[in-house]
């Protein structure tokens, strides 16, 4: 029962895919453990962030922050990326033939199994938990197995633990194999040391031209594994042993479903020096326990032993250190990710400072220099803090000017960085936000330091866009797109310069001709161009992005939508997945069917992980982090109606439990019968249930949800009064020596919102068995011992009324409508 811990040094989180990890299992503390905890404490609580604890041996030195001598320097950090596996090992069980499935050897007694491995040669040991393979020059050497499995309709994995060195040779090569009965008959991997790649192999007479040539990374490649299945044989691949990718797939060779096999780890090289290669963990399924970064590296000494003992936490660390949210507006323009394309945020000026101040600052955080205020004959004001764009809770900047040629504007120098961008990469998105009832003006402009390129967004006589540009001093060409913005409105105005070039205006693309690349752009004017054409009016969130394609037509339309409404009634699943996305999460997913309309969250304000927390109790959603992976799951309640027993991860017998705290809760801690919700800008309604007021008194509860009708706020109140009026007797912690059960996997398989029975109950119970549905879980792993203590609710508050179903259409037992 191998734990599998492993450090991401000099990895960022938020690229997870770029992560190469090392192993730290042999310095884990086993008789201390390893201990962690996710999830939530009952159904009615949100999920807090999961955390995980152990103790590294630290005697050479090398988990020690800043020691110059560790390998692992300078990267003993906090924040460095962790991950925790429990590898479960396959028992041999029944006569032989054995599917390979049941192949296994952790390597860790250093001990080469003699039953396991009868026919190795060339020298194989097993050193530091790992099956090493020496490779000497003109020499080879394996582990090899008797012929004694199948693998017809089976699988075998094996993570690569050390890759051999060319060392000089012309041919060095590690192989995973099975063998058939012919000589140079065989299917697997085979690692060319001196070309650095991996083949996956169908060879005859050792060989197959048609095998598929892989460049070997260490990254997606660590582990490989060889599957049957339905006629079919896979090679495939996996960073972690638990997620795993094809690689190649075949008709599956005869000799697969007609033959015994052997399983085949070869090394040789032809000349050079001497050396190895190692494989682990030969036949484990992988099951992720923990995803997430260490929280510090604090050095003990016990006398002269040292040791660290760390505790991380996972993904929910990153989310609550996230500033607070700007508008949804402003995220969307700091956060722009299109498919297949990449942006840069080259200078964006919300321009929503305080009122008083003099210049506005770019927050891009590309190096723009500020816009500052700039005179033009005399008088006229620009005004920070006005009204700004709707549904953004944020101000905007107002021009005053005398005339056309006299009063204030703002002008900004953007720097160095920022020509030489629209040089090498001239795909330029420029967009803002403008207010006005003038015509004959210019809202803003871009110009070169040599004047040779400008391009002016201004307003024509007849109070229409235009964009006007000149390219190499040649003549200024003007572009009049025959939509007026001079109503008085809040307008967007989205301009991508990237072929094909894409104007947008309120969010639907307006008629536009090519216009030139005009490379070397620096100075930005906002409220004219050039000190002239002086603009009257409002403007706010000015932006220049670059990009390697087109991105309006995926971008201008949310624009708009976030100015406008805040993506009021957007449903829940794609709320969370934007919400990420300000945070720099990529993986957010949703599971399950039933997502409401969210309403607007446009203001800014709070943090992401508040905004997530705001749809989850609207929704009576679950929110929590992959333990598996840097990403963020969003479960919909009806993820939990009426479960099925088919969709049970396990049952077990209470005689099998860790019996020393179970115990049947039947208290008032979830009891709810009056609750009194409301929405933003709506009703404020009341639910009760009267038979329960009658029968215990009132326990209320109000509700706040960010629904977009009264109806469906009505429905989430009544949901929750149906539930919890009389909530019955239920577990409330499950405590599992899950180690010692032949269903060792499938509970480790249980996660957030799993359910399982346990059946058998002492005579003292209300029923025989009872079904429980999982919040979180502490779990404690030792040597030898895997102790897992769920936190459970009744699953029965979960079963809604189904029309003519033998099981949910009971009267008064499954009665409760679904919301």
């Amino acid at each position: 029962m191998p734990i599998l811990v492993e450090a991401g040094w000099g990895g960022l989180v938020q690229y997870p895919w770029t992560i190469t990890w090392t192993d730290l299992s042999d310095r884990v503390d086993m008789i201390q453990g390893v201990t962690i905890t996710r999830g939530a404490s009952d159904e009615l609580s949100e999920t807090q962030p999961g955390s995980c604890s152990m103790t590294l041996d630290n005697q050479d030195g090398a988990l020690t922050p800043g020691n110059p001598n560790s390998p692992f320097f300078p990267f003993v950090r906090r924040n460095a990326p962790i991950r925790v596996s429990q590898a479960v090992m396959p028992n041999r069980t029944g006569a032989g033939p054995w599917p390979v499935s049941q192949c296994g050897d952790s390597f860790d007694d250093n001990v080469v199994d003699p039953v396991l491995w009868p026919a190795s040669y060339g020298g194989v040991t097993e050193v530091g938990g790992r099956a090493r393979i020496p490779m000497e020059p003109g020499s080879s050497a394996s582990y090899q197995s008797a012929r004694e499995w199948v693998l017809a309709g089976s699988v075998i994995a094996v993570k690569f633990a050390t890759l051999p060195e060319a060392n000089g040779s012309s041919a060095a090569a590690a192989r995973f194999m099975v063998n058939s009965t012919t000589s140079g008959t065989r299917v697997g991997f085979t690692y060319n040391a001196i070309t650095g790649s991996l083949r996956c192999v169908s060879e005859v007479g050792f060989s197959d031209g048609a095998g598929v040539t892989l460049t070997y990374s260490s990254i997606s490649h660590a582990w490989m594994r060889l599957r049957e299945s339905a006629g079919t044989l896979y090679w495939e691949t996996s960073n972690d042993g638990w997620y795993w990718i094809v690689r190649r797939t075949l008709a599956t060779p005869a000799w697969v479903t007609s033959q015994q096999v052997v399983v085949d780890l070869p090394a040789s090289r032809t000349g050079g020096t001497a050396g190895y290669a190692e494989w682990d963990l030969l036949g484990a399924v992988v099951r992720p326990r923990f995803w997430g970064v260490v929280n510090e590296w604090p050095v003990t000494w016990t006398g002269l032993q040292s040791s660290v003992s760390i505790s991380a936490t996972d993904l929910f660390k990153w989310l609550n250190k996230q500033p607070s949210m700007r508008s949804m507006l402003a995220e969307e323009i700091l956060h722009t990710s299109v498919p297949s394309v990449t942006t840069t945020l080259s200078a964006y000026y919300p321009l929503t400072e305080a009122a008083g101040v003099t210049a506005a600052g770019d927050i891009s955080a590309a190096g723009a220099g500020a816009l500052a205020v700039a005179q033009t004959g005399s008088g006229g004001t620009v005004e920070f803090g006005t009204e700004g764009v709707p549904e953004t809770g944020e101000t905007a900047v107002t021009f005053t000017p005398v005339s056309g040629s006299a009063g204030q504007y703002l002008a900004a120098d953007l720097g160095a960085a920022f020509q030489d961008t629209t040089t090498s990469s001239p795909a330029r998105t420029v967009e803002f936000w403008i207010k006005t009832t003038q015509t004959s003006r210019a809202i803003l402009g871009l110009s070169s330091a040599n004047l040779d390129c400008q391009i002016a967004y201004t307003i024509s006589a007849t109070g229409t866009l235009q964009i006007e540009t000149t390219d190499s001093g040649e003549a200024l060409y003007v572009n009049d797109t025959a939509r007026v913005i001079n109503d008085g409105q809040w307008h967007h105005i989205f301009h991508n310069g990237a072929a094909p070039k894409r104007l947008w205006i309120d969010g639907v693309a307006a008629p536009f001709t090519l216009e030139p690349a005009l490379p070397g752009l620096r100075t930005l004017h906002v409220g004219a161009h050039r000190g002239a054409r002086l603009f009257s009016g409002q403007l706010a969130h000015v932006a220049v992005t670059h990009s390697t394609g087109d991105i309006a037509g995926a971008v201008a339309p949310d624009r708009w939508a976030a100015g406008t409404t805040g993506f009021a009634g957007e449903d829940a699943d794609l709320r969370v997945v934007r919400l990420a996305r300000y945070a720099d999460i990529s993986q957010a997913y949703a599971i399950g069917s039933t997502h409401d309309p969210i309403a607007s969250q446009g203001p800014g304000g709070s943090n992401v992980v508040a905004r997530l927390r705001e749809v989850e109790s609207t929704e009576s959603g679950k929110l929590y982090a992959d333990r598996d992976y840097y990403g963020i799951a969003y479960q919909s309640r009806d993820l939990r109606y009426n479960p099925s027993p088919d969709a049970e991860v396990f049952t077990i017998a209470y005689a099998d439990l860790e019996t020393g705290s179970v115990e049947l809760a039947d208290d008032d801690q979830k009891l709810c019968n009056e609750v009194e919700a409301s929405r933003p800008g709506g009703a404020t309604q009341r639910v009760q249930a009267a038979e329960s007021v009658l029968a215990f008194g009132v326990y209320p509860e109000s509700m706040n949800l960010l629904k977009t009708s009264d109806l469906s706020v009505l429905d989430a109140a009544t949901w929750r009064v149906m539930r919890y009026a009389n909530p019955g007797p239920e577990l409330r912690e499950v405590p599992i020596e899950a180690a010692t059960m032949p269903i060792y996997i499938d509970i480790l398989d249980a996660d957030i919102s799993s359910y399982f029975t346990v059946y058998d109950m002492p005579p003292q119970s209300p029923a025989a068995e009872l079904r429980v549905t999982v919040e979180g879980y502490t779990e404690t792993i030792k040597e030898g011992s895997h102790v897992i203590q769920f936190r459970t609710s009744e699953s029965l508050r979960d079963s809604v009324w189904v029309l003519d179903d033998p099981a949910y259409s009971q009267l008064d037992y499954t009665t409760r409508l679904a919301y």
